[in-house]
């Protein structure tokens, strides 16, 4: 893969290019974003390359207001004639909008000024025959596991390299070059009636720092060996222990239920709660968009909004929302530079100690359900109501019984934040979201 085919002073002159003619048409301002992308995926099943996709996007979209009224268009051809002919459209499908008050540009005050690059990128010169490799090297290490490990449905390598600017009619014009690569596998054991399905995979923006190929292949497959002979559950009330990355899921529902869009529309359990608890008083929520080569990491937002460091829940109680301009005049608040979500958020416990790792919190939760695979999606943003087919293992005196599937967990995502009892030391980093597994006193689960 060759480097990026704009630079980013060139993109910056683009970028001005569209404001002028955004001007020029009559906005009365105007905001235009230019990116490009380019990525290589491979992906490898039974030591065979089936399939091979290289994927090169670039795209300018520009958002122009006439007073109160907004339209957007965009394009991917980024010659002069191309970048007028967006730039009109945008504005004559203003005019033919609604006046909206909350509508315009974020205060100039509020937009980052001089940035640094956040020095999210990195290069990965990897080719298909060598992703292959990679690939090819997870797999047969899930085979090599056990023999019960008899067939797969792969094993992929991503490399994906992007870089953009934005600009808008209030003086901001910044950019930067971000990357995303992967390696996964996803073995299956067993046979007949009794086969199960797992996977894992490793994720970062620096490829140096991916896991071995091994220990993904390895770890994945140990995953699908024990699912096997799973059963179900009798129904009752029962603590639930959710694994790491699964706890991380509980985070993303907090957030969509703090986020502005969901509070305005009064589409969420926590309108009103700014001060109020909403998890368990141990427990602090940070969000920190300055972490080195964090996956949510980034000096400004979507909108050229400074980010800044802060924490979202303290001691249980909720201090702030995550809220764009747009949301934050719905709501009378200021925005928290939060367009396009949320930051590199980490949940942390006051009563987490070192040695909680995965084994403590098993022998924390002593009789319960332990869950690693979450299905559906049903959650009630409005009444808090959560109900979610599961997959995981019936704990007993702090120790793994057996594997169960076919059972539900019901509950109230108020109060399970509320009654979380512990978060473990065996923190996973998901996307933007970095947590240990969550210990919730106590759930329904319908099994048999």
């Amino acid at each position: 893969m060759g480097q990026f085919a704009y630079t980013k002073s060139q993109f910056q002159d683009l970028a001005a290019l569209a404001l002028q003619e955004a001007r020029n048409a009559g906005a009365t301002d105007a905001a235009v974003e230019i990116s490009e992308g380019q990525g290589l995926s491979v992906n490898v099943r039974r030591g065979k390359i089936e399939q091979v996709e290289h994927n090169t996007d670039k795209g300018l979209d520009i958002t122009v207001y006439a007073g109160l009224r907004k339209g957007h268009a965009n394009t991917s051809d980024f010659s002069p004639e191309a970048i007028r002919r967006t730039a009109l459209a945008a504005f004559d499908i203003a005019r033919y909008t609604a006046e909206d008050e909350c509508a315009g540009l974020p205060e100039p005050g509020l937009l980052a000024k001089s940035v640094r690059d956040p020095l999210l990128y990195h290069h990965w010169n990897v080719d298909v025959q060598a992703a292959a490799e990679l690939a090819r090297r997870a797999e047969d290490a899930a085979f090599a596991t056990d023999s019960r490990v008899r067939n797969s449905e792969g094993a992929s390598v991503s490399a994906q390299h992007m870089h953009f600017v934005l600009a808008n009619t209030r003086g901001f014009s910044n950019g930067y070059a971000s990357s995303r690569h992967s390696l996964s596998c996803v073995p299956i054991a067993g046979r007949g009636s009794d086969m199960q399905r797992d996977y894992w995979y490793s994720s970062k923006r620096n490829p140096a720092q991916l896991a071995r190929p091994e220990v993904v292949g390895r770890y994945a497959a140990e995953r699908a060996l024990s699912r096997l002979r799973a059963r179900k559950l009798p129904t009752g009330q029962y603590p639930v222990l959710f694994e790491a990355p699964l706890a991380a899921g509980l985070i993303g529902s907090l957030v969509h239920a703090a986020s502005g869009g969901t509070l305005y529309r009064k589409a969420s359990f926590l309108v009103d709660h700014l001060g109020k608890p909403v998890m368990a008083a141990h427990l602090d929520l940070l969000e920190d968009p300055k972490i080195p080569d964090g996956m949510g990491s980034a000096p400004f937002d979507d909108e050229g909004v400074r980010t800044r460091a802060r924490r979202v829940v303290k001691a249980g109680r909720l201090e702030g929302y995550f809220l764009s301009s747009y949301s934050g005049r719905k709501l009378g608040m200021p925005t928290t530079g939060n367009a396009g979500g949320p930051h590199n958020l980490t949940l942390t416990s006051r009563l987490t100690q070192p040695g909680d790792d995965l084994p403590a919190m098993l022998r924390k939760l002593h009789r319960g359900l332990f869950v690693i695979e979450l299905m559906g999606h049903g959650i009630n943003y409005v009444t808090g109501d959560y109900s979610r087919g599961v997959m995981g293992f019936w704990v007993d005196g702090g120790a793994i019984q057996y594997p169960v599937q076919e059972i539900t967990i019901a509950g109230n995502l108020r109060s399970m934040l509320l009654g979380i009892e512990a978060v473990g030391s065996d923190v996973y980093q998901s996307g933007s979201r970095r947590t240990g597994s969550i210990l919730v006193d106590g759930m329904t689960v319908a099994g048999s």
